[in-house]
């Protein structure tokens, strides 16, 4: 019952977000179908779509690391989005910038893996230290190429990394929403593993159950989806960290009913979010601006529950 009430809350809100604007059904204009489908349309479907994608792989990387404070971004992706970026504004103008900021961050999930596996495997705590490592070795390069770059080719990096749905057209969503799609989908199909991978190593391994193999899976389609999602709309932090957290409040810890809760959720959200960055101004408030505002002080909250053991 309480997934329904998700789903047509999700529902109300996109259906809401299209009428939310200086022209529409309330207000019409010789323009108002050219706006309503050729501009709001897509930008609703693809927040919607990037905000579902989030809160699932935010969901998945809390079981699998058994950490409350873990986001898709601990891992590095939005480093390699970011990298990506830079390097297409930079020294491969030919090269697009969403698929440059998707294989960054395809890369980044790469080397996070790959070098906690190398240090010892399996272990939660490696894989979140190997994101950070990552993450910040990533970030420097970026902040590198920002320091050598004309300064009217860095505001384009700039602008990349607050996050924003503004330029979103429907070859945008044709170009990256299958991407996540597929990481979700996987997600979806995993969510009962998630509880399992959430135990201790040694009673995961006396199930029989191969964690390097599961966990690499699961982190896959986490890359999938949100390495797309920043090839769509650049940098959103927070949403993969507190939707999770606001869907256990409703549903419970049981992993199978949280991911799909956190799709319906997650999408809501990142709807509401986008469309109040562009209703609150003249100009188009980048929507990553809005999520960091509200994620920073919901993260210091998570601070103070993180004194008692997450179960």
């Amino acid at each position: 019952m309480k997934q329904l009430l998700l789903f047509l809350f999700c529902l109300f809100v996109c259906l809401g977000a299209l009428l939310i604007g200086p022209t529409g059904f309330l207000w019409p204009s010789k323009f108002s179908h050219l706006i309503i489908w050729e501009i709001r349309a897509p930008r609703i479907l693809l927040a919607a779509i990037c905000g579902a994608a989030l809160a699932s792989s935010g969901t998945a990387l809390q079981a699998i690391c058994k950490n409350p404070l873990v986001d898709p971004y601990l891992i590095g992706l939005s480093a390699g989005g970011a990298l990506g970026c830079a390097l297409a504004v930079a020294f491969f103008p030919f090269l697009p910038v969403p698929l440059a900021a998707f294989l960054g961050a395809l890369l980044a999930a790469f080397l996070t893996y790959t070098l906690a596996y190398v240090q010892g495997g399996e272990s939660r705590l490696k894989l979140i230290l190997a994101g950070v490592v990552v993450s910040a070795f990533l970030m420097a390069i970026v902040s590198l190429i920002k320091f050598l770059l004309d300064p009217h080719r860095l505001s384009e990096i700039v602008f990349w990394m607050m996050g924003t749905f503004a330029l979103t057209r429907w070859e945008t969503v044709k170009q990256t929403v299958p991407f996540m799609l597929s990481g979700i989908i996987i997600l979806f199909l995993l969510r009962h593993r998630l509880n399992v991978l959430s135990l201790p190593e040694e009673e995961v391994r006396t199930l029989g159950v191969s964690v390097a193999k599961e966990r690499g899976l699961i982190i896959l389609a986490v890359a999938l989806t949100v390495g797309a999602t920043v090839a769509a709309a650049g940098i959103i932090g927070w949403v993969g960290l507190m939707v999770p957290h606001i869907v256990r409040m409703l549903l419970g810890p049981e992993n199978e009913k949280v991911l799909p809760g956190s799709l319906w959720l997650g999408a809501a959200i990142m709807v509401s979010a986008d469309t109040l960055a562009r209703s609150i101004t003249t100009m188009d408030l980048p929507v990553g601006i809005l999520t960091a505002l509200v994620g920073a002080p919901f993260f210091v909250y998570l601070l103070g529950k993180t004194s008692r053991d997450w179960s």
